[in-house]
């Protein structure tokens, strides 16, 4: 299994009210070395008391909680840790849950259903840079930033989101940016632009301030809204990735 970047170990949050699936979860991250387990939760008050004292460095959650909505408990984590690296683990695959997740700062989205889902490596790669995204999502994702981008097209008078202010990005911000979309890794993206994982990460860090988003989740969605992706290569990537 691929050893994270950063040193120490790792330290994960578990919200998840299901006893059976929150004792699978614990029980996979227990089993990798890298990883200390701080804490596993079942409701959202737990998890805000919680948050509201300390933090993680990966926060896996639900989003169907007995008293409310886990997008709450992102929203709260991602304002008040923006370093900290927050991934949905559960059955709603509807595309608003998506959208809402990755807006409230989700930088991966997996289901429980997904057979042999290996919750430690999906960690491991959100840890250090990825985002973990079943496949069923991740066209669901395609299809609705395709639609979005069609209705920009046939909008009378309107090229970008109006509302916002116009943004430009250099020709390698622009590259990083369709990567990271993707799903890579700051490594691979390195990798692929034969820079360095610092360099890399410094252009992340100049499209965040001009985007004025904190994470990938959200870096992505607004760049789709402003139509600054490229979608023809995101959709024939996405689609490689899930082919069998």
């Amino acid at each position: 299994m691929a050893q994270p970047v950063a040193d120490g170990p790792i330290t994960v949050l578990v919200v998840e009210d299901d006893a059976v699936t929150r004792r699978a979860l614990c029980l996979g991250i227990a089993r990798e070395p890298a990883f200390i387990l701080l804490d596993a939760l079942d409701c959202v008050k737990s998890a805000m008391d919680w948050l509201a004292h300390q933090s993680a460095d990966v926060l896996l959650v639900d989003l169907g909680l007995p008293d409310g909505s886990g997008i709450d408990i992102i929203r709260f984590c991602a304002h008040r840790y923006p370093a900290c690296n927050i991934m949905v683990i559960t059955t709603s695959s509807d595309q608003d849950s998506v959208v809402d997740s990755i807006e409230a700062g989700a930088a991966g989205y997996v289901l429980k259903d997904v057979d042999n889902l290996d919750i430690a490596h999906a960690l491991l790669q959100l840890h250090t840079g990825g985002s973990p995204i079943s496949p069923t999502i991740a066209r669901k994702l395609l299809a609705r930033m395709r639609d979005g981008k069609k209705t920009n097209d046939v909008a009378p008078g309107r090229n970008l989101d109006t509302t916002a202010a116009q943004v430009f990005l250099t020709k390698r911000e622009a590259a990083i940016l369709d990567l990271i979309a993707c799903g890579d890794s700051y490594g691979e993206v390195a990798k692929q632009l034969a820079l360095s994982v610092g360099t890399v990460q410094t252009h992340i860090k100049n499209i965040y301030d001009k985007l004025s988003v904190h994470s990938r989740g959200e870096a992505v969605y607004e760049a789709n809204r402003r139509g600054l992706l490229q979608m023809d290569q995101l959709k024939s990537k996405a689609q490689k990735t899930t082919s069998p």
